[in-house]
């Protein structure tokens, strides 16, 4: 529903205007003067205002060009019993959509108004695919250099210059399936063009279709204007499918025949309209075994898997973990003005063994909370959540002491002051605890608290 700022002092017309508008399902409020125009327009956003040019205190073209500067996206209507062509012109240069004169009829009105949607419908596509296409969606997003991770990379660069119309990612939740597909839209011919996503399993069945395909006005009862769908809006670019295995049989069917002819008829339309665009689909389920089940379609399913890109999950390429780490801990420290250089040894080691089955998306979460509440210089131990400390904690219960060197070697005292922090942690604060915990005497315990900063 539009929400429509009305601002002019006379109320015969507010009400009017008011009440015509409501009956037309438009979300309206009126203010009779710009002080309290200003209040609304700071806590609320509008996407329509009817502005009087003749205002006391502060005139409309005043209150216009505030409007612009605090919210340029508001398309703004003028409105006036004084009519000239100068304060049309000047309304235009200040950015005013449209300019009509009192008295107005309402059918009049209405049909400006429908005019000021459509324009806003467009500046707010227009914005939304500028902004993506000002991210950075290359191959360089996509860290890791395990081979695995190389291979895809060499593909996604493979699938972007053949310009291939259907891919299909597969791979666990949080694997980074989007990002490849931007990365694969990106590198393309079609970088120029829209990129467009949907999740299948977040859209109610009824309306995934008429988001799809689109619809024409008065396909059903609130079909009140044509839209177009998303396989149209995508024209010259990119459709990204999220979570193609939850598709309901009946919009499968429709997809396919899209996929097979390149054409899309809208819920209710009787043409056919022919359409360029690239679909990746993308699932975190095993659409071969949909299949079987008779939950996915056989012949989609052959008809997207034409050039099929399987990400591995993060327990399977471990060798990545530390470059997606120092890269969220570079990234997080730019947010939140900090200079964390990264994890302790022994944090470390347990982010290492961690199996990770919430994959990149969860190392992120991990990374951005500990270091939320780090207040030195390395991610600690006790920074970590307890599900990773456990589950050390069960491996090292399960395998006999091994500590290995790493290859770029390590400052032997971090390590023993990580052990006298864990220690201390372990122990609440006891000393002798602790120094039994490290299989060493209270004197020796203490020496090294000093040495560490422990203990004053």
């Amino acid at each position: 529903m539009n929400k429509i700022l009305i601002v002019d002092d006379e109320k015969i017309i507010c009400d009017m205007l008011k009440t015509e508008l409501e009956k037309n399902d438009y979300d309206v409020t009126v203010v009779n003067n710009s002080k309290d125009a200003i209040k609304a327009i700071e806590f609320t956003h509008f996407d329509i205002i009817l502005l009087d040019l003749m205002l006391p205190k502060i005139t409309g073209l005043d209150l216009l060009s505030l409007i612009k500067e605090k919210s340029p996206d508001t398309v703004v209507i003028m409105i006036t019993a004084y009519g000239s062509v100068e304060s049309a012109v000047k309304a235009m240069k200040l950015g005013a959509f449209d300019y009509i004169s009192k008295p107005f009829s309402m059918d009049e009105m209405l049909v400006v108004i429908k005019k000021a949607e459509e324009y806003a419908k467009k500046i707010k596509e227009v914005n939304y695919y500028k902004k993506e296409r000002e991210q950075k969606y290359d191959l360089d997003a996509i860290v890791g250099s395990s081979k695995v991770m190389r291979d895809i990379k060499d593909l996604i660069t493979r699938v972007a210059e053949a310009d291939v119309k259907v891919v299909l990612i597969e791979g666990e939740s949080g694997v980074g399936k989007e990002l490849i597909a931007k990365a694969i839209y990106s590198s393309g011919k079609r970088a120029e063009g829209p990129f467009i996503a949907i999740n299948c399993a977040s859209v109610p069945e009824t309306l995934l279709e008429s988001e799809l395909f689109g619809y024409e006005k008065g396909a059903f009862t609130d079909a009140k204007a044509t839209k177009q769908g998303l396989i149209e809006l995508a024209d010259g670019g990119t459709l990204f499918l999220d979570e193609v295995g939850d598709m309901p049989m009946t919009i499968q069917a429709k997809m396919l025949r899209f996929l097979e002819e390149r054409k899309v008829r809208r819920v209710g339309g009787l043409t056919d309209i022919s359409v360029d665009v690239q679909i990746i689909a993308a699932t975190n389920k095993i659409l071969k075994k949909l299949v079987q089940e008779g939950k996915f379609r056989e012949d989609l399913y052959y008809r997207i898997k034409v050039v099929p890109i399987f990400v591995p999950p993060l327990r399977e390429r471990k060798e990545d973990i530390i470059e997606l780490a120092n890269f969220f801990i570079k990234k997080f420290n730019t947010e939140f003005k900090k200079k964390v250089k990264g994890f302790s040894p022994i944090a470390m080691k347990m982010i290492m063994q961690y199996d990770w089955p919430g994959n990149i998306r969860e190392l992120r979460n991990v990374i951005e909370r500990a270091m939320i509440f780090e207040d030195q210089d390395m991610i600690m131990v006790e920074r970590l959540p307890a599900e990773i400390i456990a589950s050390s904690n069960r491996q090292s219960s399960t395998e006999s002491f091994e500590f290995k060197i790493p290859p770029d070697g390590i400052d032997i005292e971090e390590v023993e002051k990580e052990l006298i922090r864990q220690a201390l942690a372990m122990s609440k604060g006891n000393q002798s605890k602790a120094a039994r915990l490290l299989n060493i005497g209270v004197d020796a315990m203490r020496y090294r608290m000093k040495k560490f900063g422990f203990l004053k």
